[in-house]
């Protein structure tokens, strides 16, 4: 037999490491921290168990929680014990691992083996026909508001029958209980299940047969789990059940990197561990193999500041290397170009782009750096989603501008014709296409000559001629609005925000911030048509896939990945952390940002650069920022503070803390709301000379001062709002306090 610990695998890790791979049997979670070498550990651990026989490859069950993951570990663990790792047909995620169960016994949970698994449009269409089979309006109650709703009670493990009242009442004023149970019934009459079903059913299936249960208990003598941290109810269930004979479940995970709340991620199942698995022994990896000792102990001091966690600090042996840069800007746009900047610098200094990471907290961050990258040529690529002028709700909302500007658009009236939904069917689309093609005119031509016809349904009739009213509307309108006023009462016209305010999926909020993005880009363009002038440049730019490239991405896409360098712009109060998750979830969702700022820092191998602005313009109007609490609960001996950028000047890290608001009371989730008024006069300590205090008085005719768009006359005052010419920089609507009078 193969000496296991002669392996190199074996004698590359540390001592703490080798106690995980060597603990024999009881539980154990390995709390790893981030850049410990866990992956190592798992796969180790695994090869373990198999060179010295201690359990055959069909005795051991491996989860994951991505395909990628599970065929990394199977690679890893082939790479050093060979054919030995081929009979590991128990290692997968947890949605395969319970295919495999559910197909061995689908008639005990009434499906056929050969049953399908529904993808999320599947599921769409039925829940759609479902709500209105009920005479519910799917427009105020949404299938993917439903679909949400039915993906969390699985996440939970809540069968039809155990709906609470108030869980039951949250859908249709009280008919979401009686959907789901329709829902699940559908399901089983179309022998399909859908990726919740995948782990409810398996629980299910084992709690009403004792005798399959004991079966798979004997079976998985050994357990191995891998980002236990981010399991919901249902796996933690179904671990716990198979678990119970043997109890050697290894689960490895770290606390501080659960970040997955809002898709039923529970980090409470990894902090109760000990006590739902009686005599675990817990090991902490603390040895970092990636970051240098600042970035560590400002992350580390961070996380600190979070209750809910097992505690532990990490540290590396290599050098302290570069403090966390933290840098203050004017604005979004002086941020953008301050990161790329650097980054051009980097490049210019044979720096591989593919190590350079900007990771924001939201998806609407990354249209200033997109379009400050193309503007000088930097290749870039977004990871985890499309670019932000490819996302479908921009272009949805680009296709509604052309129509303004030209009606006879026909490309682009196909796409929105019925977006939203207006009843104008797909058999009345061929029509009207036929229709254009046949008599060789524009699709707005067509629909304007077949609605006089009796070829059209009267309802549909209806909806078409009210669609053309509204195109010839807003055609009316070019010459007088202004093209970003324009813009908006297009989509408000149309229905399409309304469609995305009634939206109850999970990335509704991201799609409609986009959009309040997307009214802040066209703003500068001298009109809508010199902005889709813009976008299809922008386009047509960089389509070459080869090439280094800057990744641009959010922070929760990041978990896993390793840059040597990390941008972090954004780092204010209400974008990050996040105003509308601290409103919802309180000390909880906090705890949560706090993570997410933990997991964002530690990316970083060689340095990690943190940026706030004085100024965010967010739903198209600006306001006064304030650093987050994040930045304050950093060491200040780790941190390099910049405000040069700023005020002209340095400041210290006592000064910015001296600056800032009392933060007693961050745990409730109206806080800022309740204290606008002295964060903005807090801010302004912060802000050049140049700013006077909101008690300002300005009437029409005055002639005032701005930093970025210099001096201009006030048109009409509206409160502290001010409507001001600023000659070649436009009209802009501005704060008084971001002013001062040159009367």
């Amino acid at each position: 037999m193969t000496n296991f610990k002669t392996l190199d695998n074996f004698k590359r890790l540390n001592e703490v490491q080798k106690e995980a791979v060597l603990h024999d049997k009881g539980p154990l979670l390995v709390l790893a921290g981030a850049g410990t070498g866990k992956t190592g550990v798992l796969t180790t651990r695994l090869s373990r168990l198999l060179i010295e026989n201690i359990a055959l490859p069909g005795e051991i069950l491996s989860v994951t929680f991505t395909n990628k993951a599970a065929n990394e570990m199977r690679s890893r663990v082939s790479d050093q014990i060979g054919d030995k790792a081929s009979g590991l047909k128990w290692l997968g995620t947890f949605h395969s691992i319970g295919a495999q169960i559910l197909r061995t016994y689908p008639e005990k949970i009434g499906l056929k083996n050969d049953f399908i698994i529904l993808d999320t449009d599947d599921q769409t269409r039925l829940l759609k026909q479902l709500i209105r089979d009920e005479n519910i309006d799917d427009k105020k109650w949404s299938p993917k508001g439903l679909l949400n709703l039915i993906d969390k009670w699985k996440n939970k493990g809540i069968l039809p029958g155990n709906i609470s009242r108030d869980d039951g009442d949250y859908f249709a004023n009280g008919k979401g209980a009686i959907l789901y149970r329709k829902y699940q019934d559908q399901l089983k009459f179309f022998n399909a299940a859908d990726f919740g079903d995948l782990i409810l059913e398996c629980i299910r299936l084992f709690n009403e047969n004792q005798d399959i249960l004991e079966q798979y208990q004997n079976r998985f003598k050994f357990m191995l789990v891998d980002e236990y941290q981010d399991t919901n109810s249902s796996q933690y269930s179904l671990l716990k059940l198979l678990s119970n004979k043997w109890m050697n479940i290894c689960c490895v995970g770290d606390d501080d990197q659960s970040i997955y709340s809002w898709r039923g991620a529970e980090v409470s199942n990894i902090l109760r561990f000990e006590k739902d698995f009686p005599n675990a022994k817990v090991i902490r990896l603390e040895q970092n193999y990636r970051s240098t000792g600042n970035i560590l102990a400002a992350a580390s001091r961070l996380i600190e500041s979070n209750e809910s966690r097992f505690g532990k600090t990490l540290w590396t042996s290599s050098s302290e290397g570069e403090k966390v840069s933290i840098t203050s800007t004017w604005d979004g746009e002086e941020e953008a170009r301050i990161i790329t900047d650097e980054i051009e610098r980097y490049s210019l200094n044979n720096k591989n782009l593919d190590e350079i990471a900007i990771l924001v907290r939201a998806s609407f961050q990354m249209r200033e750096f997109e379009d400050r990258f193309i503007s000088v040529g930097l290749p870039y690529k977004v990871i985890g989603g499309p670019r932000f002028y490819e996302r479908k709700e921009i272009r949805d909302a680009n296709a509604y501008f052309r129509i303004a500007i030209q009606p006879n658009d026909s490309l682009a009236l196909e796409r929105i014709l019925n977006t939203p939904r207006r009843g104008i069917g797909e058999t009345t689309i061929k029509k009207i296409k036929d229709y254009s093609k046949n008599n060789n005119i524009s699709t707005i031509e067509a629909i304007k000559d077949l609605i006089k016809t009796s070829e059209i349904k009267p309802k549909t009739k209806i909806s078409l001629k009210n669609f053309v009213e509204l195109t010839d509307r807003w055609h009316s309108l070019l010459n007088e609005r202004s093209h970003y006023e324009l813009a908006e009462i297009i989509l408000e016209d149309s229905g399409y925000l309304e469609m995305l305010r009634n939206d109850d999926s999970i990335t509704a909020a991201g799609r409609l911030e986009n959009i309040k993005e997307l009214f802040r880009s066209i703003e500068p363009f001298e009109s809508l048509n010199a902005y889709l002038e813009h976008i299809a440049l922008v386009m047509e730019i960089d389509k070459n896939p080869d090439g280094n490239k800057v990744s641009l991405m959010t922070l929760h896409a990041a978990k896993g990945l390793e840059f040597d360098y990390v941008y972090l712009p954004g780092w204010e109060e209400g974008v990050f952390p996040n105003q509308r998750s601290l409103d919802e979830g309180g000390i909880e969702s906090l705890e949560e940002e706090r993570r997410l700022a933990y997991v964002g820092i530690t990316r970083a191998k060689i340095k990690s650069s943190i940026f706030y602005a004085a100024n965010r313009k967010m739903h198209n109007q600006w306001l006064s920022s304030i650093p987050s609490r994040f930045i304050n609960e950093m060491p200040e001996d780790n941190l390099e503070i910049n405000l040069s950028h700023f005020s002209g000047n340095q400041k210290s890290f006592t000064d910015i803390e001296e600056d800032t608001f009392d933060q007693s009371d961050y745990s409730t989730p109206g806080w800022e709301r309740a204290k606008i008024e002295s964060s903005i006069k807090n801010l302004e300590n912060n802000q050049p000379k140049i700013i006077k205090n909101s008690n300002a008085k300005y009437s029409k005719g005055s002639i005032v001062i701005h930093k970025k768009f210099g001096q201009g006359k006030v048109e009409s005052v509206d409160g502290k709002k001010l409507t001001i010419d600023f000659g070649e920089s436009g009209t802009r609507k501005v704060m008084e306090n971001f002013v001062e009078s040159l009367n």
